[in-house]
């Protein structure tokens, strides 16, 4: 689908994209199965504005983020702003502005929230009208170009928000995309690593070691499958009990792709350590962040203190 950009407004376009974790299914996703993503609170703010007709971008980039996350990810978001450029027709020189308050890491979707609030941007600067479907296709075109070969969970949380169930149509047609409702939001402390990752090297790694290894991938996949059903039924129960024992389950699966980490399992060690009910990285893995299980505000505050007092960055959320 292509979009004429041949209307140019007389105010600037602006964008939104939520940030998001993963509370089951990194990886998995990529094969069709389902995954459990939740939108955070934060999120990325995109403003476009037309600087001239000669085509390319300007980027300006007042997102929270780390200078190692800004200099390894600069290819990627090069790719990614280029992409949704030629998808939407923009033929104009573009100054792109991001910010907002969620902190780009590998794991939160920070690609995805800027792949989605600029897609959101353009259709606002040039009257396109794009609803959420379109704006998601957009988005992932971005992701598609920076990533490599993403599920669509990031991008499809990002435009949508809420908690959801996601599957990856691999013939092409529309992914499913559920609603989850739960009793209330659950308290969450998202610790971040302070080490990036490239989602394509970790992307075409977990496939090679699936071609190399296909019996005993196959069968983490198989016990994946079984996890994400009890996890459905989990949340609509609000077991949270249910949910910290899955969450568990879920980073030994994802330790047995290797997509794990000493870094990684240090931090969790140290979350479940602070009072955590259960831990786990989101994302990509191999760096990004961490999502800790503590539900109710004292055990949040507490478990973040004790985080930050290691030194690391923390970010005290909701999910659902």
């Amino acid at each position: 689908m292509v979009f004429l950009s041949n209307i140019i407004s007389d105010f600037m376009g602006i964008g939104r994209g939520f940030g998001k974790t993963i509370l089951f299914g990194e990886h998995f996703v990529v094969y069709g199965l389902e995954g459990i993503p939740c939108a955070l609170g934060q999120k990325t703010i995109c403003n476009v504005e037309k600087i001239s007709s000669e085509g390319g971008f300007e980027l300006i980039d007042n997102r929270p983020a780390s200078e190692e996350y800004k200099i390894k990810k600069k290819e990627e978001y090069t790719n990614l702003i280029n992409a949704i450029l030629t998808y939407l027709n923009v033929k104009d020189k573009l100054k792109i502005t991001f910010s907002g308050d969620l902190v780009p890491a590998s794991g939160v979707g920070a690609s995805a929230a800027a792949a989605a609030s600029l897609s959101e941007a353009i259709s606002d600067e040039y009257n396109l009208n794009l609803n959420k479907e379109q704006i998601n296709e957009s988005a992932f075109i971005g992701e598609s170009a920076g990533s490599g070969t993403p599920s669509g969970i990031d991008n499809t949380c990002a435009v949508y928000g809420g908690f959801l169930v996601f599957a990856k149509n691999l013939e092409g047609g529309k992914n499913k995309i559920e609603n989850i409702t739960i009793q209330k939001p659950i308290e969450i402390v998202l610790i971040n690593s302070g080490k990036a990752a490239l989602t394509k090297e970790v992307v075409d790694d977990v496939r090679k070691l699936k071609e190399e290894k296909p019996e005993e991938i196959g069968a983490v996949f198989e016990e994946y499958k079984k996890l994400v059903e009890e996890g459905k039924k989990a949340l609509r129960d609000y077991n949270l009990e249910k949910i910290a024992e899955l969450m568990e389950q879920n980073q030994e699966l994802l330790r047995k792709i290797n997509v794990s980490s000493d870094l990684l399992e240090s931090i969790i060690t140290l979350a479940k350590e602070a009072g955590a009910k259960a831990a786990k990285l989101t994302g990509t893995g191999r760096g990004g962040s961490i999502i800790a299980l503590t539900p109710g505000k004292e055990l949040q505050e507490s478990v973040a203190k004790k985080i930050k007092e290691k030194g690391y960055e923390v970010t005290l959320t909701t999910i659902g």
